[in-house]
């Protein structure tokens, strides 16, 4: 990013947070309700965001979370700040670029979304991005597989997050598959992912992606490729979740549910078990709370419903 981009929240008296979360966050532009795309007369501006969702589920636990990322200096990037920040995250060490705008996305409820973000703000950022962002004294910091596949330099950035975390032994690097398909095909982002997840210490994946990505049919063929993370947890929908870690396997079903909308889940899902865990509770509850969390968004349009906060 260029030198004259400028922090914003940086002078507010705030504790250090115990999640860090880095990635893009766009505008969301979503219907009312269920409507398609095609037949919605109303529609809603809110926000959306691989990262800042996990962060807002996270703060909305009672745990301290941050967000860092790149908006542009635009109406739209400055709209997206308001509303994490009032979401109760920690934005100190978000940027505004004013030489590049911020992204948008169009959802269309069960059918998947749609992206207009090349060139955003946030597929500008870099190793230097993180230059003053204390990751080090984070309990976790937390990224995903969307960011590296937004542009070299982003993927340059989250090597670097993960050797700074990593090799300092204090915290936690968690790390979300969440291949998309729409930024890049599996068979480019399989070997990328799976390096990522075996140098992280946390990891969530879910069964199909998996065999998108690597041909695994069960957890069990997840946990033997991704042997390296202390916690590894595979998602296989309205089925359950799969935690493996030292003290053994554990699972638990997924909460029935009427389905409005899945995009966001898997964010949530991750918040939840990251906020347990940083509660210090026992696996069978960190998948619980992943389920309780999922189970909100699950029921609304929204990635960061209003039940949900």
């Amino acid at each position: 990013m260029e030198n004259s981009n400028h922090a914003v929240g940086a002078d507010a008296p705030q504790a250090p947070p115990a999640l860090i979360s880095l990635g893009e966050t766009m505008v969301l532009v979503t219907p009312h309700d269920a409507t398609r795309l095609a037949d919605a007369d109303d529609v809603r501006l809110t926000i959306g965001g691989a990262e800042s969702n996990v962060a807002a589920h996270v703060a909305a636990l009672g745990q301290r979370a941050a967000w860092v990322s790149a908006l542009g200096d635009d109406v739209l990037g400055h709209r997206v700040h308001r509303t994490v920040t009032g979401q109760g995250v920690d934005t100190r060490w978000v940027r505004f670029d004013p030489h590049a705008p911020t992204g948008v996305y169009f959802k269309d409820p069960g059918h998947g979304v749609h992206y207009y973000r090349a060139g955003s703000a946030a597929s500008r950022m870099s190793p230097a991005s993180i230059a003053d962002v204390p990751l080090e004294d984070a309990e976790i910091v937390h990224v995903s597989g969307i960011t590296p596949a937004l542009s070299a330099s982003c993927a340059a950035m989250i090597d670097a997050v993960i050797d700074r975390v990593t090799t300092t032994g204090r915290g936690a690097l968690s790390f979300d598959a969440n291949h998309r398909a729409a930024l890049w095909e599996a068979s480019v982002a399989a070997p990328v992912l799976l390096d990522l997840a075996n140098r992280s210490d946390i990891v969530f994946v879910g069964l199909d992606e998996a065999e998108t990505l690597w041909g695994c049919r069960t957890p069990e063929d997840v946990r033997a490729l991704v042997a390296a993370p202390s916690h590894l947890i595979v998602k296989d929908g309205d089925v359950g979740a799969t935690e493996f870690s030292s003290a053994g396997t554990v699972f638990v079903p997924a909460i029935r549910t009427e389905v409005v909308e899945a995009v966001g889940a898997g964010d949530a899902f991750a918040a939840g078990w990251l906020a347990a865990k940083l509660a210090g509770d026992t696996a069978e509850e960190r998948l619980q709370a992943g389920h309780q969390r999922a189970h909100l968004v699950l029921q609304s349009t929204d990635d960061v419903p209003e039940a949900a906060r």
